[in-house]
């Protein structure tokens, strides 16, 4: 009987397996965000047991599950979603919902230190992959723009390759760098701009941000304050933004179980943005009178009425609109050879078109722009092992003749598990990048300052043929153009004759090792590497114009190398002390190595024309010069978190230098920061109308040491000149630099506060920081009597304060509950800030830009905001009214006295914005999505010198009213009575604007933009079922496509978005350096 009764149940047993088998499925589907996009590594599992999986790259999963039984879909910042399994489901989708009121969002902060973002006591924002990838610039400093509130971000012109600056928090220092700290995969990284500026008196060179594909970035975290930045030390000071890429980021997910290849392709065309407004009414000369001069006041294109060009009193358009053709009447080709020259009999007795042509708008071009992306990343079975590959090649034309880049980039990285204690990363990259230029010099709008290829297209009058007319001597090659004395470059010749080229071959890396003692406790070593070679070279054929190095002919070959090696070495631990205190803390050391030296030659005096080679040149002069620094560091940090609603960290670093005398080469700088969390600590007050909300304040210190060698006199290379413009011999000098052994570094110090919360169910998120930062001990390059023996040193004699706020906004107006729903984000980030010099022992510090007045510069003066713009100013009375002159233009005054007694260069300008605020909007409805972002910046004053070129040479529509006097408002010099001298509009916009007061090129900065715009559309993966693609999208974009600079003259159609003196401390000035660029096309991206 027992028998039988096994034997039935074994029978019974065997069924129910068996239907337990029957019901158990495999189930697949796609998790997707609130937005629709994948969503990969979600923990998805079957709810009471073990069995679970996660999402793969694209979102995709696969899981073995019974029905009756619930699947669970949990990742870190969403909502955890239960959703059970029916007979029927064999496919299901889901689309997780952002909970910000979940806290355990992980970011990565200083020295590469993950914590919890509720613990942070200071502002971070964080930028994503998709807020980067497929843009239009290859440049990731400009790709960042406009994307976290407390960042400016200036690019010195539109050209290809042109360089950027990037400061958080406003400018802080007058002689140190205020550019931020770029951290790549836990490494400083060096964002240099190694440019050499006199070339040509011009400013060219690229910055290093080049070198990083903006495509290979997985994320972005701007650490804004020096609490948020006390573990770097003083490299930090200006604030920090931690790249971390796909190769840095140890590989792939631990969901992907294959690999994986994703590879987009991007195809845009860029196209100079900032075209003048041309008038097409008046041709070259002066009042209404024809003559091949630089100016645009000639008669009118029409023969008849009082300003027509059968009225010009010249006489010398005839009644067919035509006269002699300017190579036929060249002073300058009636002498050369004795006036037995081809061009000159080429065109003898030839007529020349009195008529606008399109010169300027003919002479740029529209490029093409290809930028390649691949990436390849996988995992091993156990996820022990990751990898991750990206290559990259972009190839851009710009809109310049002689302006382009090509770059190709190789990233390799990876994570290993290699025994249950020990963990390696590793990251290794090389780019090589090649960038062409034309000369890009600063211009007054004569061509005296210097070989601008802009400044002598701008100004070109609208009756030159500039694309018509020969611009090369056949017989020597040289430069030709319509002025009777062949004085001014044709900037065709230009182009083809002159340039820079700057090629770049970058290793950077990093490899670190973590050995986990216990399950509490670890220790890391981390060693990165920077090296890169730069190959300048900078070259002018001789027989141009203007320059000696134009006439005679230039060639500069120079290398830059740098040479950085980073270590990094620290012990971590996590505990929970009791049940309500935990502890965590790190502490270490650094050891930073930096070495740059350059070497080089410059040659003038080209003997055979177009042999550009050292040889071919009468002298050589050597360029010579090394700088090297090491820094020392130590370390430590600890957070304290009670309840897991309130957290305290102190952190501390002591740098040491190597260029400093012992007694100052040393610096400790504490910080403090806490955080609390109400809602967390009293939930009671949580509701769906009110989330979220965390207080945080820090404070906290860093120091700019000085560079280079400022405590010890050195021996100074110098080339005195003899044998004319040509000759030179190389001597060494005591340099004019007197050292100063008691220099100290600056200090700079920071209290910030700020709140986060989150409310109406979390569709809004607010995050507000108001900071206080003050320098002191500031380093200023201080004059000296010439009677010392020496013109200059650097001593600590000022203060800077400064505060501001900044806040991001961001609002989920529509949501999608489903897959295909329509979903409404909106961003805003707002920032405003100032900076005074509250300490200062000179009367005034010219610090950027030129000592000439007349061409302005950056100062700093107590009492006024850091960079103030000073210059020539239109003289005023006593009463404050402007003086004009027996001729009835204005009076310059170069130097004012003020009630202290303080003698300064008049104050005409202040280039620091009142506020810069960025709207960010993102529309998601199926399978397409709108994104666009516009920029505005209220305030910020910019000393133009091409909007003084466009009025002064009478090229835009502003000018066309000719036939009117105008009187000037102010006193006469001679009597003090109300001015009544008539002048014409000529008169007024050259003589007073043009050449006048520099005050008068003066213009409010304000400009609204429309930073970046796409509209994208990703392939239904239904259609996508029998093919080897996981996922397709295609997405058309553009860049700086529309602006408005309402406070400047509309004809100008001017982009006050320019760093006319270089990348540096100096701004709110342009000197016709480069127009700016728009930029639109197509991208694809698939990944298999």
């Amino acid at each position: 009987m027992r028998t039988k009764f096994s034997g039935i149940l074994t029978l019974l047993l065997a069924f129910v397996v068996q239907l337990t088998f029957a019901q158990e499925k495999t189930i697949s589907g796609t998790v997707t965000d609130n937005s629709g996009l994948p969503l990969p590594g979600v923990n998805i599992i079957v709810k009471g047991t073990s069995n679970g999986t996660q999402s793969d790259f694209d979102g995709n999963y696969s899981i073995q599950a019974s029905v009756g039984q619930s699947l669970v879909f949990s990742y870190v910042g969403f909502t955890t979603v239960e959703q059970a399994v029916t007979a029927a489901a064999s496919n299901i989708s889901i689309q997780m919902q952002e909970d910000a009121a979940e806290l355990d969002e992980v970011v990565v902060t200083a020295q590469g230190i993950k914590k919890e973002a509720k613990a942070l006591g200071y502002a971070v924002s964080t930028v994503e992959a998709e807020d980067i990838e497929q843009r239009t610039e290859g440049d990731v400093a400009r790709v960042l723009s406009g994307k976290a509130s407390g960042v400016q971000i200036t690019s010195q012109g539109g050209t290809s390759g042109s360089a950027t600056n990037v400061v958080i928090r406003g400018y802080s220092s007058i002689t140190g760098s205020n550019q931020a700290l770029f951290i790549v995969d836990g490494v400083p990284f060096s964002s240099d701009t190694n440019a050499q500026g006199n070339f040509l008196d011009g400013n060219v060179g690229s910055s290093r941000f080049l070198d990083l594909d903006p495509n290979n970035i997985e994320s972005v975290n701007v650490l804004k304050g020096l609490a948020a930045a006390t573990l770097y030390g003083t490299a930090g000071r200006n604030g920090v933004i931690v790249i971390t890429t796909k190769s840095g980021g140890g590989g792939a997910t631990a969901s992907v179980k294959k690999t994986e290849i994703t590879v987009s392709q991007s195809f845009f065309f860029n196209e100079i943005a900032s075209l003048p407004d041309y008038q097409d009414d008046y041709g070259n000369g002066f009042d209404q009178s024809f003559g091949w001069f630089f100016s645009n006041w000639g008669p009118n294109f029409s023969p008849n009425g009082v300003d027509g060009y059968l009225n010009d009193p010249a006489g010398l358009i005839d009644g067919n609109g035509t006269l002699a053709h300017p190579y036929d009447t060249s002073a300058f080709l009636n002498n050369f050879n004795g006036g037995n020259n081809e061009l000159k009999n080429k065109y003898s007795g030839a007529r020349y078109p009195y008529q606008p042509y399109n010169s300027v708008e003919n002479f740029f071009r529209t490029g093409a722009v290809s930028n390649t992306s691949i990436n390849i990343r996988g995992n091993s079975e156990d996820g022990k092992v990751a990898f991750n590959v990206n290559y990259g090649h972009l190839d851009e034309e710009g809109f310049t003749p002689g302006n382009g880049i090509r770059r190709n980039t190789l990233a390799v990285g990876g994570r290993a598990q290699l025994s249950n204690k020990f963990t390696a990363q590793a990251t290794l990259n090389f780019s090589r990048n090649d960038v062409k230029s034309p000369p890009v010099a600063a211009s007054r709008g004569n061509g005296t300052l210097g070989f601008s290829t802009f400044a002598n297209v701008f100004f070109t009058p609208r009756s030159v043929d500039l694309m018509g007319l020969e611009f090369e001597i056949p017989e020597n090659g040289g430069s030709i153009y319509y002025r009777n004395g062949n004085d001014i470059i044709n900037p065709r010749w230009s182009v083809k004759n002159a340039g820079s080229r700057q090629l770049t071959n970058r290793v950077f890396g990093t490899a670190q090792l973590q050995y986990d003692i216990t399950d509490n406790l670890n220790v890391l070593y981390r060693a990165g590497i920077d090296f890169y070679n730069e190959r300048n070279t900078q070259y002018v054929n001789k027989n141009g114009v203007n320059f000696n190095q134009a006439i005679n002919g230039q060639y500069i070959t120079y290398d830059n190398n740098v040479r950085i090696w980073d270590h990094y070495l620290s012990v971590g631990g996590d505990y929970d002390l009791t049940s309500d205190f935990g502890l965590s803390f790190t502490a270490g050391a650094t050891s930073r190595s930096r070495e740059f030296d350059q070497q080089g030659v410059q040659s003038d005096g080209q003997i055979v024309f177009g042999v550009l080679r050292h040889f071919n040149f009468l002298t050589q002069q050597p360029i010579q010069f090394t700088t090297y620094r090491n820094i020392i560091g130590v370390f430590g940090e600890a957070l304290i978190d009670f309840r897991d609603y309130a957290f305290l960290t102190l952190s501390g670093r002591n740098d040491w230098v190597s260029n400093l005398p012992t007694e100052n080469n040393s610096k400790f700088y504490p910080s403090i920061s806490g955080s609390f969390i109400p809602t967390q600590a009293f939930p009671s007050i949580r509701s769906n109308g009110f989330n979220y909300l965390k207080i945080r304040a820090g404070l906290g210190q860093s120091a700019n040491f000085p560079t280079g060698f400022p405590v010890v006199n050195t021996v100074a290379q110098n080339t005195n000149v003899n044998g004319g413009a040509i000759g030179g011999v190389t001597t060494n000098a005591v340099s004019n630099f007197q050292a100063n052994p008691d220099l100290k570094p600056e200090l700079i110090s920071e209290f910030e506060v700020g709140f986060d919360t989150r409310v109406w169910d979390n569709r809004i998120t607010l995050n507000f920081s108001y900071f206080d930062r003050q320098t002191k001990d500031l380093i200023v390059n201080k004059p000296l009597s010439p009677s010392t023996g020496f013109t200059n040193t650097q001593d600590n004699i000022g203060k800077v304060e400064g505060d501001g706020f900044e806040a991001d906004l961001s609002v989920d107006f529509f949501r999608a509950e489903n897959e295909g729903d329509f979903a409404w984000n909106s961003r805003v980030n707002f920032t405003k800030s100032e900076q005074i010099v509250t300490e200062q022992d000179e009367d005034q510090i010219l610090f950027a830009g030129s000592t000439a007045s007349f061409l302005g510069a950056n100062a700093a003066i107590e009492g006024e905001q850091l960079g103030v713009i000073v210059g020539d100013r239109v003289l005023r009375d006593e009463n404050g009214n402007f003086v004009v002159n027996s001729a009835g233009n204005y009076v310059t005054e170069s130097q004012v006295t003020l009630d202290d007694g303080r003698q300064i260069t008049p104050i005409i300008g202040n280039p620091n914005p009142d506020y810069v605020m960025n709207f960010i909007n993102s529309f998601s409805y199926k399978n397409f999505n709108l994104n666009f972002q516009v920029s505005h910046t209220s305030g910020g004053d910019i000393a133009s010198s091409t909007i003084a070129v466009l009025l002064g040479r009478g090229l835009i529509e502003e000018t066309a009213d000719r036939k009117n006097t105008f009187i000037l408002p102010g006193v006469r010099q001679d009597n003090g009575q109300p001015n009544d001298i008539q002048i014409n509009n000529s008169q007024y916009y050259f003589s007073n604007v043009l050449f006048g007061p520099k005050e008068l090129q003066v213009y409010d900065g304000s400009v609204i933009r429309l930073q970046e715009i796409s509209l994208g559309y990703t392939v239904p993966k239904r259609y996508l079922d029998k093919t080897p693609f996981g996922s397709v999208s295609i997405t058309a974009s553009g860049f700086n496509l529309w602006y408005d600079a309402y406070n400047t003259p509309d004809g100008a159609n001017f982009d006050p978005n320019v760093a006319g003196v270089g990348i540096g401390n100096g701004r709110g000035f342009d000197y016709i350096n480069g127009p700016s660029s728009r930029r639109w096309g197509m991208s694809i991206k698939a990944s298999f």
